[in-house]
This record gives structure tokens, sequence and C-alpha cells, in this order.
């Protein structure tokens, strides 16, 4: 077995097993854990340096989980897929998602209803069921696969995919959406690198949020990814108690440069059951990006987006082009509609 299928293997995943690691009580947490599933590698839950501190905010099951009613698929998702497991909500690209399975389960996963749970379709004929919409739809330009985490599948299961989509002549690049250089970096093996290496154009979005995430095997990672000429962007949440701070935001965002990864997007937490706990005020994150333009580098400074209900799309933000209407923000999506966005 290879050394990450044992991390994974000897990761955390009940309420009790939690409870002797951090010495709380498991009664609280075990109906919550049923509801939404539980694991922390060992190596993860080592950066938590005190009772809800940014890593633990972000990977142990809070109560507050059970208690915030929002809808559980706000984008949309399930609607905009034509076939099981495949998102199209932008003309020219797709969301494919391969696996349901992460080496954490973040608390505050935007796919919380699914991610952890038994994947529906996996393999096999539902995979050719997304090969042959892609392969049929000749707009589709861009596959983002996502999941879960797309890394947690094994290389061959991988390679197969990434090899029938590149024989789809319209298909001209192929992007991978994971969080293993943070919570699992074993992941990123040399065999890996050079498997991946050979489906250029590649490039890979990872998901650090706190600048104590970098770690050494973090940075080493992501050395070895982009060795192997894969960009690397990282897409970060904006999370209460977690990155809500200009700071620790501009730390985070230097820190990345650091070890080649370009922030990309900055994403005003979903409107997902169960995340309520974690969602700031949208005048925190243009408070953030007033306090990075201008005080660091340029590439330093990613996106800052909303992802709109029901499935509207990504719609950025700057500080001084959101318009209030009472409670509620007026914003305007790529195909130019105006979206009212209710800032809780």
């Amino acid at each position: 077995m290879e050394t990450w299928r044992r991390i994974i293997a000897d990761s955390i995943t009940t309420a009790e097993e939690l409870a002797e690691c951090l010495n709380i009580d498991p009664v609280p947490l075990a109906q919550l854990v049923r509801r939404y599933p539980l694991r922390i590698t060992r190596r993860y839950l080592e950066l938590i340096e005190e009772p809800g501190d940014p890593i633990w905010r972000q990977c142990v099951p809070d109560p507050l989980e059970m208690v915030d009613e929002q809808l559980p698929d706000p984008l949309d998702e399930e609607r905009l897929s034509p076939v099981p497991g495949l998102i199209h909500r932008y003309p020219d690209r797709v969301v494919w998602l391969v696996s349901n399975e992460c080496a954490v389960y973040c608390r505050f996963c935007m796919r919380k209803r699914r991610v952890g749970c038994r994947l529906a379709g996996n393999g096999g004929g539902v995979w050719d069921d997304a090969i042959h919409y892609i392969a049929t739809t000749p707009t589709i330009r861009d596959v983002i696969l996502s999941g879960g985490d797309p890394l947690l599948l094994d290389d061959e299961c991988l390679e197969t995919i990434l090899a029938r989509l590149r024989a789809i002549p319209h298909v001209e690049m192929i992007r991978i959406g994971t969080r293993t250089p943070v919570t699992l970096p074993e992941r990123i093996t040399s065999r890996l690198c050079r498997m991946l290496k050979r489906y250029h154009p590649l490039y890979i979005n990872t998901h650090f949020n706190h600048p104590r995430e970098i770690t050494p095997l973090a940075a080493k990672a992501c050395a070895r990814l982009a060795d192997s000429g894969i960009p690397l962007g990282n897409q970060t949440v904006l999370l209460a108690g977690v990155n809500d701070n200009p700071t620790v935001m501009m730390l985070l965002m230097q820190r990345l440069l650091a070890i080649r990864v370009r922030p990309y997007y900055l994403h005003q937490m979903d409107l997902v059951r169960g995340t309520g706990h974690f969602r700031t005020k949208v005048a925190t994150g243009l408070e953030i990006m007033g306090a990075l333009r201008g005080f660091t580098s340029g590439m330093a400074i990613p996106y800052f987006v909303i992802d709109a209900a029901g499935g509207k799309g990504k719609i950025p933000l700057l500080p001084d082009a959101v318009e209030r209407r009472g409670n509620s923000l007026l914003l305007r999506n790529y195909c130019g509609e105006t979206v009212e966005y209710e800032d809780l």
C-alpha cells in the first residue's frame, strides 16, 4: 500500500477517536458526524495549536452545523447537471465531480451534502456518460476535475480520465482542483507528477486558507508540481475565525507566492446548509481587498468573488463596485443579469 493510502487509513473518522485526541466530549459530536462525515489526517490535526484556532475551526465538527438551515445546494449544481457528476454552468467549461472523497472533510465544504458519502455512478458506465457528453458538446474547451478531491483517486484511475479527455479534440485544457498539498502532501509523489506531466496543458488549483497550512511538506508538494511544468493557483474561502483579517490574508497570499502558487480566487462563503457559522459580511472581504491593494504585490491579490445562488455564476467584487439596497447587494453576473444577494 502506498504511503498516502496508509495515512488515509489511519485518519480520524469517529467522534470517539477525535475526542480522545483533543480531550473533548464526544457525545455532542456523535449525531453530527452521522450526518456530516468526519475525516482528519493526523498530520493536519497536529497543526492545531489550541481549541477554536483557525485549523481547529476548519476540520473539527461544530454543533452549529446542525442549526443552520440554508439550502443544501444553493448553487443549483443538480439542476445544471446534464449527466451524473457533470456540472455545465458556463458555455465553454464543465466541472466533473470524479470523487466524493477528501483527505480531510472541511466543515465549510460547498458540497457538504455529498462529500464523504457514497458516490452515485462512479467509474465505468457513468464515466462513459460524462465523456460522451463532453465529446459531443464541441463548445466545451475546458474541463475542471473536482469532487471531493480528484487526487484521492489512484494514479491509474486518474490517468484513465486524463487520457480519455485528451483524446477529445476540442478539449484544450484540463484543470484539477485539489486540497491534497495542504491536507495530504504525501499524495504528491514523483510518480504522480511524471504521469501528470504527460497531459499538458494541465493546471492545478489548490486550497490554502491560512498561513499555518503552508508547512515544509506542503511547500515541497507544490514544488514537485511546479517543477513538472504545472501552473499552480489557489482558491481561498473567506472564513470567520480563520482568515477574516487583513494581516492574516496578506501573509497567506505572500507565502503562497513564495512557494510558486498564484492567488486566484477569494470566495465569499456560499450559502450552504451547515456552514452558517463561517460566514462573514461581504464588507469584510471588501475591506481585506482594500488592505491588499497597494500594500503588497499585485500578483498577491486574488479576485474576490461571490458565487451567486441559483447557478448564476461567479461575480467579482471590487471595493467601489457594489450597490447596496437595504440588507441586500445588487451585483451583475457574467451574463449581464442583475443578481440580488442577501448579505446575511
